[in-house]
Order: structure tokens, then sequence, then C-alpha cells
């Protein structure tokens, strides 16, 4: 009793269709797929590059000859020292904290300087920043900005004569 299995393939033009069906049709539900997985997640289509890009790099280009602009203390805290000041982290007098700033306040602006310049405790020198991003004198209007948010009377450091 042996029964016989027939192709099912029985023509070329089957044969073709059936390449063609096997090859297309996997791709078709991908696509497919894709859209809808992509449907839930277009929120805001309008978005822009830098949008999308913002959480994990931000492109600042500087023309090298124009004039720089110099930072105020407040812009200099932000970018270099809130990182550590803002929240305390390890030992640093968080920013408008009186008793915490007091004893470092005794050493004046020149003290806190230097402090700042050659880095102090967990503190690098600079603040971790690089000359040149940030300059003494925009370290020194941070330090200010710093010392008189905790009730220090510092006043701002003169501004370097131009070269």
């Amino acid at each position: 009793m042996s029964e016989e299995h027939g192709n099912l393939i029985k023509s070329p033009k089957q044969l073709i269709i059936m390449v063609f069906a096997s090859f297309f049709v996997p791709l078709i539900i991908i696509l497919l797929l894709m859209v809808f997985v992509n449907n839930g997640k277009r929120a805001d289509s309008s978005a822009s590059a830098e949008q999308l890009i913002k959480p994990v790099a931000q492109l600042n280009f500087k023309d090298a000859s124009a004039p720089r602009q110099l930072q105020t203390g407040e812009q200099v805290y932000k970018t270099v020292c809130s990182s550590c000041h803002a929240t305390g982290a390890a030992g640093a007098p968080k920013f408008g904290d009186a008793a915490a700033w007091a004893p470092r306040l005794g050493k004046g602006y020149d003290g806190l300087l230097s402090s700042v310049l050659k880095g102090k405790g967990a503190m690098p020198a600079r603040g971790g920043s690089s000359p040149a991003d940030v300059s003494d004198y925009e370290l020194g209007r941070a330090v200010v900005y710093l010392a008189n948010s905790a009730g220090g009377k510092l006043a701002e450091p003169k501004a370097p004569t131009e070269k």
C-alpha cells in the first residue's frame, strides 16, 4: 500500500510564484510590523535633530577669531561648579549655605580663588574646567557669586585688560 505523494509545484510558473511569495511576503509582514510599532512613537514628528540629540550632546560652534564673550559668575557656576556645589557632593559647601561657607569666607577673595585655581580636597584644579573654556577672571566671578550667595560681601574682580 504505497501511496505516492505528488509534487505541489507542477509547472515553472508555480515555481516562480512560490519563490516570489517566499521572499516578498515576509518582507511585507516585517514592513507592516515596523509601521505599526512606529505609529505609537510619533507623538511629535516636528522634533528637530537638535532636540533629538540634546540629552546626549549639544553642538556649539564658535568662531575662533571672534572676540571672546566673558561669562558671568552665575553662568560659570551653572556650567562648572553646580554639579558639586548644588548638591554638596564630595563635601563641597552648598550654594547659599551660610554655615558651610563661613569658615571659607574668612580666607577672603584671594584665598578662595587660590583654592579654586589649585584645587582643594575632592575639587580638581580650576573646578575641572580648561583655561581655554573658562578664564581665571571668570572663575573669580564665580567665586564671588558663590561666596555672596552665602552672605559674603566680596566685590566683583576687575576685568582683565585686553591685549
